[in-house]
């Protein structure tokens, strides 16, 4: 997967900001129930290592939540804003909801993953999809 070096982004209010000092991965397009209810659409996220990441007054609104054991979803408890997910799985990474990165990000879109449950009113565009179950 191609990455980019570098990165920075804040949720809508400004409260949270962050960097990221390190590679950042293409997008990919995730449509699991999951993601869609916390996003309002699909999540489009790129991902970094854990310590690359750096971010700015976490400890005053940035809020994480576990629907599921296995996958925690971030926000900002002032404005809403979306912003991360990690995995227990590969706990040395988080996804960063791309629309949060600042412009210009150098990222594509490679991938979308959960097909089977994008909802209906979405097309998807030509791009190598894992329908997982």
């Amino acid at each position: 997967m191609p990455q980019i070096s570098g990165g920075q982004g804040r949720c809508l209010c400004g409260g949270i900001h962050y960097a990221v000092d390190g590679e950042l991965d293409d997008v990919i397009n995730c449509h699991c129930e999951r993601c869609r209810q916390f996003t309002g659409h699909h999540m489009a996220a790129t991902s970094a290592r854990l310590e690359a990441i750096s971010v700015h007054d976490a400890d005053l609104l940035l809020r994480w939540f576990f629907p599921v054991p296995e996958a925690g979803y971030a926000f900002c408890s002032r404005c809403g804003s979306s912003l991360f997910w990690r995995s227990a799985a590969d706990p040395s990474r988080w996804s960063i909801c791309a629309g949060t990165v600042a412009p210009p990000t150098g990222l594509t879109t490679c991938q979308a993953w959960w097909t089977s449950q994008a909802s209906d009113y979405h097309s998807r565009p030509d791009l190598p999809e894992l329908a997982t179950e």
